[in-house]
């Protein structure tokens, strides 16, 4: 099988970066990128910290962090302070567009790692594409990351065999699959149309399904898609189902969700401190709390 990537360009000292969501396939990933290079390269994992994730992500990443032997560094936005959604739906007044532009993508996951970038040095990254995402990969690499470095896929992982290795290494996954949901995103995706995902958060969080109802309709977004057309999440009815959620292909990436190139682009020159602050949001909107990027205080 022909890679997508030149193993050839990696070079001493080189600093390669993963960027682990708290999944399963991307502490694979950084699994096998130090098991193939701590003794020839930097390697540096990386965290986009979301407050709106399952409280368990956090006992998973110390996990990972025990397994690989490293310390897992925070990539964060300091004008959200709090790392959270609500914080952001709340002060932009926008969830997300029918594009699929989400602003806590934008704000939390794509601005964080940009902040991230302009202040530290590294020639590769590494995602969580399984060997079953190469169309993703190819897509990847070519509009957004050349240097990135497709791991999994070049050593054929599946996201099953990614549950498997964790297993076999006594690693417990996020509580978050156990409960029937695809992947380690936040409770309440903006991304998510299906109604058979808003009843799941509805039956396991109730409290959480209520907050994105009352903001989505306070903004006037119709999150859910049910018998053809967007819906109110308060207008679903708690008995309707779409697709299996195992089929469902929601990611909730720090790179490409928005085709828009220059939104929220970061200058070289901007230093994180440049940047406003916002009023502080309360402290019932938190659900887990994290350091800054600099590391834990």
């Amino acid at each position: 099988m022909t890679s997508l990537f030149d193993y050839s360009r990696i070079k001493k000292d080189d600093t390669i970066v993963v960027w682990f969501s708290c999944g399963a396939a991307s502490a694979v990933a950084a699994y096998y990128i130090i098991k193939k290079y701590s003794n020839y390269c930097n390697i540096r994992i990386v965290n986009n910290p979301i407050a709106e994730e399952h409280i368990d992500n956090t006992r998973f990443l110390r996990d990972v962090e025990k397994w690989l032997n490293v310390k897992i560094e925070f990539a964060t936005n300091p004008n959200f302070t709090d790392n959270s959604i609500q914080s952001v739906w709340t002060k932009k007044k926008f969830i997300s567009d029918n594009k699929g532009g989400a602003s806590c993508t934008l704000l939390l996951k794509k601005r964080s790692r940009q902040i991230w970038e302009n202040n530290n040095q590294f020639q590769f990254l590494v995602m969580g594409f399984t060997a079953e995402e190469k169309h993703r990969a190819e897509r990847f690499i070519l509009e957004e990351r050349e240097n990135m470095i497709p791991i999994l896929i070049d050593e054929g992982i599946t996201k099953a065999d990614c549950y498997k290795i964790l297993k076999d290494n006594g690693l417990k996954l996020p509580k978050i699959y156990d409960l029937g949901f695809p992947n380690a995103n936040c409770i309440g995706c903006c991304k998510a149309t299906s109604p058979t995902y808003w009843n799941l958060v509805r039956e396991k969080f109730p409290i959480d399904f209520n907050k994105r109802s009352e903001i989505s309709r306070s903004l006037n977004v119709k999150l859910v898609r049910y018998k053809g057309k967007r819906i109110f999440l308060d207008e679903l009815p708690i008995d309707a189902q779409g697709r299996k959620l195992k089929s469902m292909d929601i990611e909730c990436g720090i790179f490409c969700e928005d085709r828009r190139k220059n939104r929220f682009q970061v200058k070289k020159s901007q230093k994180p401190a440049q940047i406003d602050k916002i009023q502080e949001i309360p402290s019932d909107l938190l659900i887990r709390q994290f350091p800054t990027s600099k590391g834990e205080q």
